[in-house]
């Protein structure tokens, strides 16, 4: 009955702990990378101030003193497929990462794409007759919200209160202490695929560190490049990575839809090694040096070196032309583009105050993208980085760190959860919650 409450409020707690400690591990499980960061809490981060994430939330509460990353392994579209592999990968990225910053960690924050997110909006009401809200009455009015049958093999991953309405006035962040008869609460509840989280939480078991929290990508990913303005008025983050491309969408300050395409750079890459006929390695450098989404005359007259080292003279002295290259990328990032356009609509995204759209991750760095992408999407699109941690090396600025750095941000300042308000036994939807975190069970 209380396993999901019993084993995310464990997260939450071993959390508590690791901030005690003053050491904590970021690990974001990526397609094309692993990255691993360790951060050290200087005290001035309060362990109980779960207070909003804001731009900056959190810049003054950690620096990262190790940091690594590894070439990812056995992970597909941003699901673990290769267990052995990836428990490797991990290890290698996590190890590199203690080494650099001379301590043991016994902790980690995990993130993920892919797994198919799914978000549900859920809301209640409940009766005050005058009183004063309490702790109790917002547990309270959210044990109340009718969970969805949300099938079976899917777990809850965040739930969290969106809104909170008193009366006639809405907009609250946190309504206790006010006065009122009427209290309702919106929340965002995100599923997704079972296997996906049992997979990431059984390689860090087998690490031997303590799973102390674990987040979508789509999520963090909006945390550390969307900035406060953006977050509050309604905004998308497109995150492309090597396997998957995560959607989220922001208002208020919170993640209101997240969803994922299965396709990112890797699908490029390939295009290009079977367009050019040349090994993914060499697809990859051309990619990253040549590449690009828009022809121009000028690209027809340029030659790239295509030819690789099989010995055979013909062969590897290839080359091919700028405007050829482009035209093996452009219509893959097309596909993925409609895609995020088609998820986008389905949310209902237009009908936001705002709607800036902003790219990011390892994939975005195709030039020419933002321009490609705003002609597609039909809104404004502006390439994003993460905000500037303290103590992040050079390397890990990018926008392939979007979403390590905002599960940095997240774990300083986590926004509330579900479980971090103490609803009664009784007063649990039973029948959601039975099923809903059953791994918790098997897993802890």
């Amino acid at each position: 009955m209380m396993d999901l409450y019993d084993s995310q409020r464990n997260m939450r707690n071993m959390r508590k702990i690791a901030m005690q400690r003053g050491v904590v591990a970021i690990l974001d499980v990526g397609s094309s990378k692993i990255a691993a960061l360790v951060l050290r809490f200087d005290g001035s981060a309060k362990v109980g101030d779960d207070g909003d994430i804001g731009a900056l939330a959190g810049q003054s509460g950690f620096r990262v003193i190790g940091a690594a990353t590894t070439r990812s392994r056995g992970v597909h579209f941003g699901e673990i497929t290769a267990m052995q592999e990836t428990e490797r990968a991990i290890r290698t990225a996590l190890q590199a990462a203690q080494k650099m910053a001379g301590i043991r960690v016994d902790h980690v924050i995990a993130c993920f794409a892919g797994a198919e997110p799914r978000s549900y909006g859920l809301d209640a009401q409940i009766q005050l007759d005058g009183q004063v809200v309490t702790e109790d009455d917002v547990a309270r009015v959210m044990s109340q919200c009718d969970v969805p049958d949300y099938g079976d093999g899917r777990e809850v991953l965040h739930a969290q209160p969106v809104n909170f309405a008193l009366d006639h006035r809405s907009g609250l962040s946190d309504p206790r202490g006010q006065l009122g008869n009427e209290l309702s609460v919106d929340m965002h509840m995100l599923t997704v695929d079972a296997a996906a989280v049992h997979h990431v939480a059984h390689c860090i078991k087998r690490c031997d560190l303590e799973l102390a929290g674990i987040a979508s990508s789509a999520y963090v990913s909006g945390v550390s490049t969307l900035v406060e303005d953006e977050q509050e008025l309604g905004s998308a983050c497109i995150d492309m990575g090597g396997g998957a491309t995560s959607i989220s969408i922001f208002i208020k300050k919170h993640m209101i839809f997240a969803d994922s395409v299965r396709m990112g750079g890797d699908h490029v890459t390939s295009d290009i090694s079977l367009g050019l006929q040349v090994p993914t390695a060499n697809a990859e450098r051309i990619k990253t040096f040549y590449g690009g989404v828009h022809a121009t005359g000028m690209d027809d007259r340029e030659m790239i070196d295509i030819g690789g080292d099989t010995g055979d003279y013909e062969h590897d002295r290839r080359t091919a032309s700028r405007a050829e290259l482009i035209g093996i990328m452009r219509p893959r990032v097309e596909e993925i583009l409609e895609e995020v356009r088609a998820r986008l609509d389905a949310a209902g995204f237009d009908h936001l105050p705002s709607q800036q759209i902003v790219l990011t991750g390892g994939g975005s760095q195709i030039p020419g993208l933002d321009g490609l992408a705003s002609k597609i999407l039909g809104h404004q699109v502006r390439l994003g980085r993460p905000l500037r941690v303290h103590g992040l090396p050079q390397a890990a600025t990018g926008p392939s760190f979007a979403s390590a750095v905002g599960l940095s941000l997240l774990a300083a300042h986590p926004q509330d959860e579900w479980w971090d308000f103490d609803v009664p036994a009784d007063r649990y939807p039973a029948r959601s919650l039975r099923r809903a975190v059953k791994w918790f069970r098997d897993n802890w």
